[in-house]
């Protein structure tokens, strides 16, 4: 099988049951370590909910990374942007983002938007940062999908957690979700590495879970440490900026009327 990020021969690496019924194989790339599933062929029933039923942390995770984006956006980028979440699922990390004042906007091509119905993404137009939490993992073409990506923003903050040191395998790591059978490419640092050169970005990461592709050189030191979850609870709370909340429903409720 082609490696989909660097196209070299991936050999096979381990089997697993996915769904608790398909058996599937894994084949891992030994120049960019990038480890991708066989064609996929079971993702329309592995999406028949689009939030899998086993994923009870995405509460505590939006939360996480709203303080570690608020961060960001304060120390890295401009303030003062509009900013666009893409495979924003239900529309909670918009939600909360707005809520802490800053102007973000929701794209799903999957998920119905629940919490920010009225801030679906102008895909017209380009954004200070498009965000893309627990998305890599959940791509059948890396490539293509970044290609996309880069046409609404210049800089790409997302998040999936990289393969440990040790290489392991189906049931020796919880990120393979073979439960669910979503998660069907999972990344080195190499592999991220390579997959930016081919559009020449920059690549910045935590070593662990939280990476940015940029076009503009930024800082790595400071990156990686308002990236670090403690650091990101301890500076959150410090980066005033007023709620869009009240302005956001004053909206609503003028539009609710405008509609009668």
């Amino acid at each position: 099988m082609i490696c989909k990020i660097c196209s070299s021969n991936a050999e096979a690496f381990s089997k697993a049951e996915i769904l608790n019924k398909y058996s599937i194989q894994y084949f891992k790339c030994p120049e960019c370590g990038f480890i991708q599933t066989e064609e996929p062929y079971w993702l329309e029933e592995a999406y028949s909910e689009v939030i899998n039923r086993s994923d009870i942390g995405l509460l505590a995770r939006n939360l996480d990374l709203s303080r570690i984006t608020r961060a960001v956006l304060k120390f890295v980028f401009k303030p003062g942007g509009k900013y666009i979440d893409y495979g924003a699922g239900y529309g909670v990390f918009v939600r909360l983002m707005r809520d802490y004042g800053f102007d973000f906007y929701w794209t799903d091509k999957y998920s119905d938007n629940l919490f920010a119905k009225d801030f679906e993404a102008d895909l017209t137009q380009k954004y200070e940062v498009l965000t893309a939490y627990e998305v890599f993992e959940h791509l059948v073409n890396p490539c293509e999908e970044l290609e996309i990506m880069l046409k609404y923003s210049d800089n790409i903050l997302f998040s999936t957690f990289l393969i440990p040191a040790n290489n392991p395998k189906p049931g020796e790591w919880w990120y393979y979700a073979t439960d669910h059978g979503q998660h069907i490419a999972l990344y080195s640092r190499k592999s991220l590495e390579k997959l930016g050169k081919k559009f020449n970005l920059n690549f910045y990461s935590n070593g662990k879970n939280i990476h940015l592709f940029s076009r503009k050189a930024k800082n790595d030191f400071l990156f990686r440490v308002i990236t670090f979850p403690y650091a990101a609870k301890i500076i959150s709370p410090l980066l005033g900026k007023k709620s869009l909340l009240d302005e956001d429903y004053k909206m609503i409720l003028y539009k609710l009327k405008s509609n009668h």
